[in-house]
This record gives C-alpha cells, structure tokens and sequence, in this order.
C-alpha cells in the first residue's frame, strides 16, 4: 500500500512538472511574440531647430508603443555630418534604421546606401496600400525621387529662405520693409544702417551647405546644374557672388560667420537682416527681444525670386524585417495630423501632408505666427535642391570650401569655375 501511495504521488509531482513546463512553455512563446523591438532614428535638429520637438515627439510614441522603442540620436554639422556618420557606420555594419536626408543628397544617398523604399514598406507593412498616395501630393513626392524617378524617402520637413528683419532698427533709420524685396534693395538699406550705427546690415546663412547661396544665385537668373552637370559658374552666377563678395569684403555690410552665431548676432540685435530658414522662425520668436518680421526671399532686379525646397526626407536604413517595420511604424505616427503640427511648432518646417497643411490646427497657428506665411507661399514655386549622385559629400564640401574662399575675398569667377570643373570630374 505504501509502495502504491509512493507511486501515485510520484506520479501527481510529475504531472504537475509538466503542466508547469508546458505552461512556462506557452508564457515564453507568447512573450516572444511580443519583444520590444528597438529601433534608432539619426536626426540633425540641434535644439535651436527643433531637437525639443524630436524628443517630444520620441518620448510620446515610445509611451503609446509598448513593444518598439525609439532612440533617437543628434548629428551635428547638419544633412553633411549625418551622411559622413552614415557611411562610417556602414562600413562598420551598425546602420541606424531611419534617418533624415537632406534634399541636396538625395541621389548620393540612393547610390551609397541600402534603404528600403517607401513604397516597398507600405506593400510589405501596410494593408490599404494607400498611406502613401492619400498623404502627399506628387509635386511633394518629387523632392524625395532620384534622378532615376524612384522615390527613396518620404517628405518630412519642408523648407524655404526668407528674409528676417528687425522692424524696430528699420523704423529708428527710416528703412521701408518693402525697398527688401530685391537683393539691390537689401544691400542699400544694409549700407544705410552700417553708416548709421556701425552694426550689420545683413547675414546669410552659412551652415554645412550652400542652400541660401544657391537661391541667391538662382534668384538673378543662373542654374547650379544642367543635364547632370555642374553649371553655376556661368556670367549670372559669379554676378550674385560677387555681389555677396562686395557686401562682406568691400563694403563691410554684410557678415561672414558661421550659422550659430551669425543667428545669435540676429536675435542680439548686432545684425539688422538674416536671410535664413524657416526653420529658424521658432527660435527667432524666441529670442529676439524687439519687432521682427520676415518676408518672401528676394530676386535681383530683372528677375525673379527662385529658392531651392529645403529640409530632409525620412528614409528606412533598417536591415532586419522587424526594424523595418517598427520604422514604418514610427514613421507613420510622425506623419499624424498632430505629431506635424508639433513639428511644425517647434521648428517652423511647414508640413509634408497635405491633410496637415490643411488642418485647422495648422491654420489657427499660421495666423498666430505670420512669419511662417511667406515660407507657405514660396512653397509652391520652389524648386529641388540640387543634388549631385556621385561624390555627394565632396561635391557639396566643394562648394562649402567655395563659398568660404569667396567670402575671404578670392577672385569670385576664378574659385567658381574651378570649383565647377572638379564637381564635374568627380561625377564623371
């Protein structure tokens, strides 16, 4: 009888083992199906453009996404920076899985770098098929194609250059706003304020790219590229920089400092004029303790006013099938109506979306923030940034090195044409 009793309860302690195993078993299969996936989004918004926005928007995705986890990390040195720590990180094999690519590296990007198309991961990830379509208008879509019409991102931040000026100090020396509307304007009321008060009369961005410059020589009439080549060295190019020359280096008038602190000598009230982002709208309002405005870029004379689209497309460098769709994920909770408008809010990008751009939420802060409005116009009209396929990261550096050689006072035709045949050498 013991024996049997021995037996039986053997035989209960084994049962319940291996209903406990098997329950253990189904719990770990079932939390596997539920892992948090990480994911690292690569952005180039220091906090002065937009990197609270960033953090904010991060922080409020990874509360209501319990199994994705986003980190998001800063590359400074702008679109440029974050492209040269791409390609380090691709030789290392440690790719992010979304990053923000500036419009000028567009077509240096789909020739360098493995991504996964906007298109493929809305087939792969999406049931209506339609997230794409039903959100961005074709113009938008443009920006973000290469020269081969594939679309390799999607729109994310929207930008144009306009003119920020100090009503108070235009008003104290007798500067109407509207004389602004040309460049030969510009430099007529910088030269008056220089006379008067000794300060600046104007600054032009100058951050890890040529975007402001660009438009300033578009705006008399010259391209940056035709048929695939670099062309910016004609008669009215070197006519625009040597107008920009004579402002910075003979008349004094203008500033030639990097961007951080020709935006402070702004706001500070030591420069009366920036032609900058609208993505420097927030910061601006911010910070300036006196009357500031901001109208649409402005054209030489006998032409009109072009500027390049500026800002970034967000692009999927996930390798594995689960990072590539929590990064579908992540991005189409930044695509929301509300996540844009907080963008937008933060930076003053205008939004990608049409549904954004239209929404009522958009509109009550366009009218409460007036600066943005000439931005939203210009829009419409502008043009792609100029991108270069082959030696991206050089061609764009050379034209960097370019702008900084003409702004030290070098001979503005010669630095351009040489400037033009080594982009073209290198795209051959």
């Amino acid at each position: 009888m013991k024996s049997s009793s021995l037996i039986k309860r053997v035989i209960g302690a084994l049962t319940l083992l291996m209903v406990a195993v098997l329950f253990a078993g189904c719990s770990s299969a079932k939390g596997a199906s539920k892992k948090v996936v990480h994911i690292s989004y690569w952005h180039v918004n220091a906090q002065t453009q937009g990197g609270a926005s960033v953090d904010e928007l991060v922080k409020n995705f990874n509360k209501t996404h319990k199994y994705i986890k986003v980190t998001a990390k800063y590359n400074p040195n702008m679109y440029q920076g974050l492209m040269q720590n791409l390609q380090s990180a691709q030789a290392s094999g440690k790719v992010p899985d979304l990053v923000q690519v500036g419009w000028a590296y567009t077509n240096y990007f789909a020739s360098n770098f493995k991504y996964l198309t906007p298109t493929d991961a809305q087939s792969k990830f999406d049931n209506s098929k339609t997230f794409i379509s039903k959100n961005f208008t074709s113009r938008t879509l443009s920006f973000a194609k290469d020269s081969k019409n594939k679309l390799v991102g999607l729109p994310y931040s929207l930008s144009t250059p306009i003119l920020y000026y100090n009503k108070t100090m235009l008003a104290k020396y007798g500067i109407d706003a509207s004389s602004l509307s040309t460049w030969e304007g510009v430099s007529a009321a910088a030269k008056k304020i220089k006379a008067a008060s000794g300060n600046y009369g104007l600054y032009i961005q100058e951050p890890a790219d040529t975007w402001a410059q660009q438009a300033l020589q578009l705006s008399n009439g010259a391209q940056i590229k035709k048929n695939g080549k670099a062309v910016f060295a004609s008669a009215a190019g070197v006519k625009a920089y040597q107008f920009y020359q004579d402002m910075v280096v003979k008349d004094k008038t203008a500033l030639h400092t990097p961007w951080a602190q020709g935006i402070d000598d702004f706001v500070n009230g030591k420069v009366a004029i920036a032609y900058t982002t609208v993505a420097q709208a927030s910061h601006i309002k911010k910070s300036a303790n006196f009357d500031v405005e901001a109208i649409t870029s402005p054209h030489f004379a006998g032409h009109k006013a072009t500027v390049p689209v500026g800002g970034s497309m967000l692009a999927i460098t996930a390798q594995k099938t689960e990072q590539q769709k929590a990064a579908w994920t992540f991005e189409k909770y930044l695509y929301q109506n509300s996540s844009l408008v907080t963008w937008s809010k933060g930076t003053g990008y205008l939004p990608p979306t049409a549904s954004a751009m239209s929404s009522q939420a958009f509109k009550s802060y366009l009218s409460e923030n007036p600066m943005l409005k000439p931005a939203a116009s210009q829009i419409k009209t502008a043009v792609p940034w100029t991108s270069f396929p082959k030696n991206g990261l050089q061609a764009e550096q050379t034209m960097i090195d370019t702008r900084d050689k003409i702004l030290s006072g070098s001979n503005v035709q010669t630095t351009l044409k040489a400037a033009q045949e080594k982009i073209n050498e290198q795209q051959k």
